[in-house]
């Protein structure tokens, strides 16, 4: 049985398990090994149900502990060429990724874990920032943590996903009438920042198909946004596309602990 579970979701960290009881990859390092192992170790997994790690981008809430768990676990680390030559100079990776570095290659699939895994590039303000297309068995999983769009390539993948985890930022009211500055309201907005709740729901409205049977909301703000804002506005989304009440699970992942161990 496939097997998903975040670990955090948000600006204090990020860091997500995809795979089953043979195979797993974990997705980003933004908790610590302790974190992350006694989160593991409450679901009945171990270090050793994953065998690699895809990184999304180099921002520090998603790359924290990679060099801990490079130096400490010793697995493989897939990003992209740019990617890599970012984590070779990074601060928190440049000392221990060498010796994990693997690069994916810029067009087709690569295996990972017997997995076949391909990246997309999204619009974030980072030096590069990637979606995952993960296919595994009959198995079709999609995920986009950070983007301030949607590109037609990203709804592609996710319009082909059984499961997808989208990021569901922001409510704009929220947002602009709130504390932060003019400079940064503009960063987060103006398409390279992250995706509001109401470009999350276009999104879903616009890739829902019958096959799809799980949306997790992710990267919500603490400051601008609520569980409930955003779970309403992708419900009311899926209900425009015309998705039977209950064929399709839609969840928002907590932003500061883990999530349960859902099954796909």
């Amino acid at each position: 049985m496939l097997k998903f579970m975040s670990f955090s979701s948000g600006s204090c960290g990020n860091c997500y398990f995809f795979g089953d009881e043979e195979n797993g990859i974990l997705i980003d390092a933004g908790v610590s090994l302790r974190r992350l192992k006694k989160a593991l170790s409450e679901n009945g997994l171990s270090f050793d149900s994953f065998g690699a790690v895809l990184v999304t981008h180099d921002h520090l809430d998603h790359i924290r502990h990679l060099g801990s768990f490079c130096k400490k676990l010793s697995k493989p680390v897939y990003a992209t060429g740019v990617l890599h030559r970012s984590l070779a100079r990074h601060t928190f990776t440049a000392a221990h990724i060498a010796s994990c570095r693997r690069v994916l290659p810029e067009e087709g699939p690569e295996t990972v874990c017997g997995m076949q895994v391909r990246h997309f590039v999204v619009p974030h303000d980072a030096t590069q920032t990637v979606g995952y297309a993960i296919t595994y068995k009959d198995r079709r999983f999609v995920i986009m943590t950070d983007l301030g769009r949607i590109t037609d390539e990203a709804l592609a993948y996710a319009s082909e996903a059984d499961s997808i985890v989208l990021e569901s930022n922001y409510d704009i009211g929220m947002l602009m009438g709130g504390p932060y500055t003019y400079d940064l309201k503009m960063r987060i907005v103006q398409g390279n920042g992250h995706l509001s709740n109401d470009e999350c729901a276009d999104a879903i409205r616009r890739c829902w198909h019958p096959g799809l049977r799980n949306i997790f909301l992710c990267h919500l703000s603490e400051n601008n946004n609520t569980p409930a804002l955003a779970y309403d506005c992708s419900m009311a989304a899926l209900i425009d596309a015309g998705a039977e009440k209950g064929i399709v699970s839609l969840r928002c992942l907590p932003r500061t602990y883990p999530s349960q161990l859902f099954t796909l």
